[in-house]
Parts: C-alpha cells; sequence; structure tokens
C-alpha cells in the first residue's frame, strides 16, 4: 500500500510539470504560434511584445518539460512544438475553457460585437462550398505559417500583402479568410480590408489545427 502510494504521487508529480509549465499566460501564447510553425527567438519577441529575456526564458521552461525542440540555424536558434500531439492538446484546451469560463465567452463576444456584420462561416458549410467551387479561400498568415502547413486549397495572401493582391481574387465568388484560430483577429482585418474594396467576403474562425480536429473526428463516426 506504501509503495502504491509513493508511485501515485510521484505518477501526479510528473503530470504537474506540464501542467505547472502551461500555467503562465505567456506561455500558453508562445505554444499557440510555435503550433502554427517553427520561429525564431527574435520572431517570438515580435509577435508576442515580450523581451528577448523573458521570450528565452519562457521557452527554457517549455522544453524543460518537453513541449518544445529547438535548432540551430546559422545565427539563430529555431524553436517548434516538440510534437503535433500539442496542437491538438491546445485545440481541447481552448474548446473546454471556453465551454467552462464565461469570461472567455465574454471576450469572444466583445469582439463579435464590434465586428458585428463579420458574420463567420462554418466549417462544414465551408469545405462544401469549396467542393462546389463558390468559394476562394485565403490563408493571411505569415507564409511561413502557410508552408508549415494549410487548409487544403486555401492560398496564401498574408495580411501584410493582400491588399497588394486583390486584384488577383475573382469577384464573381465569395472570398473567406483564415488566420491562427478563433481568437486571431488576423482574418476580421482581411475582412474590413477585403470589404473597404468592394469584394464580399467571410471569416473562418476555425485554423489549420482546428480543420484536422474536426477532419479527424468526422472520419471516426
Amino acid at each position: 500500500m506504501e509503495f502504491e502510494r509513493q508511485w501515485k504521487d510521484q505518477l501526479y508529480r510528473e503530470f504537474a510539470r506540464i501542467g505547472k509549465c502551461l500555467s503562465s499566460p505567456k506561455r500558453l501564447e508562445l505554444i499557440d504560434l510555435l503550433s502554427q510553425g517553427p520561429k525564431s527567438v527574435e520572431q517570438l519577441v515580435k509577435l508576442t511584445g515580450m523581451s528577448v529575456a523573458n521570450v528565452s526564458q519562457h521557452l527554457q521552461t517549455l522544453h524543460e518539460s518537453k513541449m518544445v525542440r529547438f535548432h540551430k540555424k546559422g545565427n539563430y536558434v529555431i524553436y517548434e512544438i516538440a510534437e503535433r500531439s500539442i496542437a491538438d492538446f491546445m485545440v481541447s484546451m481552448h474548446k473546454l475553457s471556453e465551454k467552462q469560463l464565461i469570461e472567455i465567452q465574454q471576450l469572444k463576444k466583445e469582439v463579435l460585437e464590434h465586428r458585428a456584420r463579420m458574420e463567420p462561416i462554418a466549417l462544414d458549410e465551408l469545405l462544401e462550398r469549396m467542393e462546389k467551387g463558390e468559394v476562394v479561400l485565403v490563408d493571411v498568415r505569415p507564409e511561413d505559417e502557410y508552408a508549415s502547413g494549410h487548409i487544403p486549397g486555401a492560398l496564401s495572401m498574408p495580411i501584410d500583402e493582400l491588399e497588394k493582391h486583390l486584384s488577383s481574387l475573382p469577384m464573381d465568388k465569395h472570398i473567406v479568410a483564415y488566420c491562427r484560430g478563433p481568437y486571431c483577429l488576423l482574418s476580421a482585418q482581411a475582412i474590413e480590408i477585403l470589404e473597404r474594396n468592394g469584394i464580399k467576403a467571410s471569416m473562418l474562425e476555425e485554423g489549420v489545427h482546428e480543420w484536422k480536429h474536426h477532419l479527424e473526428h468526422s472520419n471516426r463516426r
């Protein structure tokens, strides 16, 4: 009995290592960003607004818990998530948190109310309309994230370059923009640019990992 108790205590101490490393909001954001593709420390500094020292410290904690790995490329240190199951876990955590915490629901509602006319398109509807050739899907994330993985059929048009590519979009089809997932605002910015230029558009709340998650669960039915 004593051995079993000690074994259980040790087991849950190890589980708690993951919980502890995820207890920081900034580390959660770093994992979300790295789920989109490998990034240098400098890129993460720019995306999060943190200092190099703080980003490096958080990455070290994540590395010690086997959540991320890194390699060197010239003078840069490139980080990525240790395996895809970590991205899947983050999708599940987002869904659980939104279901259980009214604060997240309210924060999401604030953004949607601010962009009231931007009715998001459902993933099932998007996939059906893409098969029929009725819509064009645009990925507004940076090119390196698109290269790391994207929804099949999507065109890469990073938000910073979107206006330069407007002339290449067909005027007779509905445009749908997506970015890093339900809590990324790049797609909403893209809709504002598109509609300002007379192009009818909708945003997809889901990102690449949500799409993969949806596909895998659909195939199990």
